[in-house]
């Protein structure tokens, strides 16, 4: 940043995150999202869209676009060849379409409620990508159709959250509810399941809720989804059952803005508290 802009001034930097680190949700890309934009703003390269009285603001499309190009930089340091999709949410938010090298924002995305579960199970993304590869070579009359409909899974629940208004009404989760079930289905096939997946899956079904996983699969974390009438007491339900089979499991949101300056007054009490030790 220093050579292609005036000098950073000197800064300590404290890192809070919620996010588990290693379980594919892409962790290091929001630290270099936000390490990318923090250094921007200090040395002048981009502004500090802030205004007085505002708890939170965001900067424009030309300056989102040199905090992902940095971003993304970062994230070559940590992984050696990402896709960039990563900090590329983490940049812009919402939803975004990824398909050969090509990145396209998805249009008028609502904003999903989902449980997220940790299966604590550790799992490496290269032995996945490479099992994944493998069989394609073996068996390629069959994988690649079972690869064609999950591209075809994709294409159908863009249109679908594409569809939906900014509240999404019910008769829509049926579809969604569909498309995780056959996805989660395909990924089992093509070799990136695992028996926690099977189970968390199984757990919520017991609930009336349906699970994926997410990331490069093979452990890690899976996503349940959770219509707008889902009832809290199942909700607490799937969430306990899940935590007695030894998982992390908590309520969040989907397709939420990207990365967001808050001003101090903006932020909860626990990282007020973490910035108040530092």
């Amino acid at each position: 940043v220093c050579l292609c802009f005036r000098d950073v001034p000197s800064v300590d930097i404290l890192v809070w995150s919620e996010l588990p680190t290693g379980a594919g949700l892409g962790s290091s890309a929001a630290y270099a999202v936000c390490l990318a934009a923090a250094l921007l703003t200090a040395c002048g390269a981009i502004s500090c869209p802030l205004k007085e009285g505002e708890s939170t603001a965001r900067w424009t499309e030309e300056e989102l676009n040199l905090i992902n190009s940095w971003a993304f930089q970062g994230e070559r340091v940590i992984h050696g060849n990402p896709s960039g999709v990563d900090n590329a949410v983490g940049t812009w938010g919402g939803a975004l379409r990824y398909q050969s090298g090509k990145i396209t924002p998805l249009k008028r995305v609502p904003t999903l409620r989902i449980l997220l579960t940790n299966t604590k199970v550790p799992r490496s993304t290269k032995v996945l990508v490479a099992g994944v590869k493998e069989k394609m070579l073996k068996f390629p009359a069959i994988m690649n159709p079972v690869l064609d409909s999950i591209d075809a899974i994709s294409q159908e629940c863009q249109s679908v959250l594409e569809a939906m208004p900014a509240n999404p009404s019910p008769e829509y989760y049926p579809v969604l509810e569909e498309l995780f079930d056959i996805n989660q289905h395909h990924l089992n096939v093509i070799g990136v399941g695992h028996p926690s997946l099977d189970r968390l899956c199984r757990v919520t079904a017991s609930h009336g809720l349906h699970s994926k996983l997410t990331g490069a699969g093979g452990g890690g974390c899976g996503i349940t989804l959770l219509r707008p009438d889902t009832s809290p007491l199942a909700v607490e339900a799937a969430k306990r059952d899940l935590c007695a089979c030894g998982f992390e499991c908590r309520e969040t949101n989907i397709g939420a803005p990207g990365v967001t300056l808050h001003s101090s007054s903006s932020l909860n009490a626990e990282v007020l508290h973490a910035l108040s030790e530092s």
